[in-house]
């Protein structure tokens, strides 16, 4: 079958990303390929101090992008989408969000930027002997407990963003694998929540007279492939309001944005790993046995079929390196020259390799929130430079592309240096990778590791529960999930590999050595 054959016999699959700042939509055919898309851009909001979206916006937001895609459909093969074969929701993992017994939420949606559950997650580690990073949801919850908030004794449902959407569509209760491990701990042997964990904080629950088991609140967990339900009538028409789009296709489990890029990058095999990097950025590193202990930096979370992955999560990417472009994009507009903003990013990128492998001794700090894996609570961007550093413009652009990814080499330095990971394949995706080969080359040398870039890797999270929406209808043999992406996805997918130099690995070294020293300046900018 053409596109246009595959959607109107209703054999197209979608999969839907909610990302922190646009939620997409991709249309995949039988071959996993994509053939339509739709995009909503939107912006968290700080609300009496913390990060949110509203539920209104949640929902503007969902059928905007789907009606986006019909109308690319539309302008692309003059048809509409009236049955789809397959539906997958993925969103931006972990974070808090509540609900009474009338499934209304009962406080506003806590996204995972939000970084002031400091003192639950201490005291849970301690608890559970396992790092509970601030923006698991068992955080949040905990947090909500020590702080007395009135609304816990009502909780009946607790659930991630992309568990919310698939319960409204599906009246589903149930979570993916991979991102229910950003709400508690997994067993990677029952794949289940761990059960000790619960207990223990059952023990809390029952300390306070709250009138529910923590089991009862948490979605169930399911593995790739799992059914996990239908499109309801009343799903139907939240996701696509003019009543077009048929009641019936089976769903795969939601999952999070980290389990999506995973499958995007062909990184759910052991020894595999992908990097993410756009407005936030985190490193997944699928592990052959568990580390020697727990590390505050590393959170331990699972592939979408239930593999141990190391994660490194960083609160903060391109957004301050987005926002220096955009001083220089005024600047042309005050000469009055026309601007090209790929032009723009492509030219100032590419003169940073010119730059010194250190940066010249610049450095900068891009916290636009706070960045748990160095211990800042708040964000305060930062660009420090002593009097005879060397000030150019290739090496400021070079520090603000290192200041990307300097915080995600600090956790990955604990993986590969300390515990003696062994990977054999990186593959970067996101946004600090759209310009050829130079984002690419500084996480080579940050990680000191060959990253490779694949030609779909703009296709992104979307893509990949597209491709886990496809895996649940179309692997009646249950072939492994790995298997299936190498043999049914990734069979002769071009990719780019660039390799670390010696020179940018010890360049990156220095900068990360002055990155250090300069920190508790960042750190003071707090008090």
């Amino acid at each position: 079958m053409n596109a246009k054959e595959t959607i109107e016999a209703g054999k197209a699959v979608l999969g839907i990303e909610f990302g922190s700042t646009r939620i997409k939509a991709v249309l995949i055919d039988e071959h996993n390929k994509p053939i339509a898309q739709g995009a909503f851009e939107w912006e968290n909001q700080l609300v009496d101090g913390l990060w949110t979206y509203s539920i209104d916006t949640i929902w503007k937001g969902l059928q905007t992008c789907y009606s986006d895609l019909r109308a690319d459909v539309k302008r692309q093969y003059d048809c509409d989408i009236q049955q789809l074969a397959a539906i997958g929701f993925s969103a931006m993992m972990h974070g808090y969000m509540a609900f009474d017994s009338e499934q209304h939420i009962l406080v506003p949606f806590r996204t995972w930027r939000n970084t002031n559950t400091g003192k639950a997650a201490a005291k849970l580690s301690e608890l559970f002997h396992y790092n509970i990073p601030l923006r698991w949801s068992i955080s949040h919850l905990y947090q909500c407990m020590l702080n007395g908030d009135e609304h816990v004794k009502n909780i009946k449902y607790l659930t991630t963003l992309a568990g919310y959407i698939h319960w409204q569509l599906t009246g589903q209760f149930v979570l993916g694998i991979g991102d229910a491990s950003g709400m508690l701990p997994i067993d990677p042997q029952t794949k289940n929540y761990d059960a000790t964990m619960v207990q223990k904080f059952n023990a809390l629950l029952a300390a306070e007279g709250l009138p529910f088991r923590l089991e009862q609140i948490l979605p169930k967990v399911l593995v790739a492939g799992a059914d996990a339900g239908v499109l309801t009538a009343e799903g139907a028409r939240l996701l696509d309001p003019t009543g077009t789009l048929s009641a019936g296709c089976p769903l795969c489990p939601p999952e999070g944005d980290a389990g999506t890029g995973m499958v995007a990058t062909n990184a759910v095999k052991q020894r595999t790993g992908n990097v993410s990097a756009g407005t936030s950025s985190f490193s997944m590193i699928v592990l052959e046995h568990e580390l020697s202990r727990p590390y505050e930096m590393i959170d331990m979370v699972t592939t979408p079929d239930g593999s141990l992955v190391a994660m490194v999560h960083c609160n903060n990417c391109t957004s301050d390196l987005n926002a220096w472009v955009g001083i220089f994009k005024e600047y042309q507009q005050l000469l009055g020259l026309p601007v090209d903003m790929n032009e723009l990013f492509g030219r100032l990128y590419n003169h940073a390799l010119t730059g010194d492998a250190d940066c010249g001794g610049l450095v900068s700090y891009n916290y636009i929130s706070g960045e748990p894996v160095t211990g800042v609570q708040t964000g305060h961007p930062l660009f420090v430079r002593a009097a005879g550093d060397k000030f150019t413009l290739a090496n400021f652009m070079r520090s603000h592309l290192y200041g990307a990814i300097g915080v995600l080499k600090v956790g990955n330095d604990i993986l590969f240096k300390k515990e003696r990971v062994r990977v054999e394949r990186i593959t970067g995706h996101g946004g600090l990778f759209k310009t050829k080969g130079v984002g690419q080359r500084f996480l080579a040398a940050a990680l000191n590791s060959p990253i490779s870039v694949m030609e779909t890797a703009g296709e992104g999270g979307a893509w990949g529960i597209a491709l886990l929406a496809a895996y649940r209808i179309n692997n009646r043999a249950q072939q492994p999930l790995a298997d299936y992406l190498d043999e049914h996805v990734f069979a002769g997918q071009a990719q780019e590999t660039i390799a670390p130099t010696a020179d940018d690995v010890a360049g990156f070294e220095r900068y990360l050595q002055n990155y250090q020293q300069y920190l508790p300046a960042e750190k003071a900018i707090e008090g």
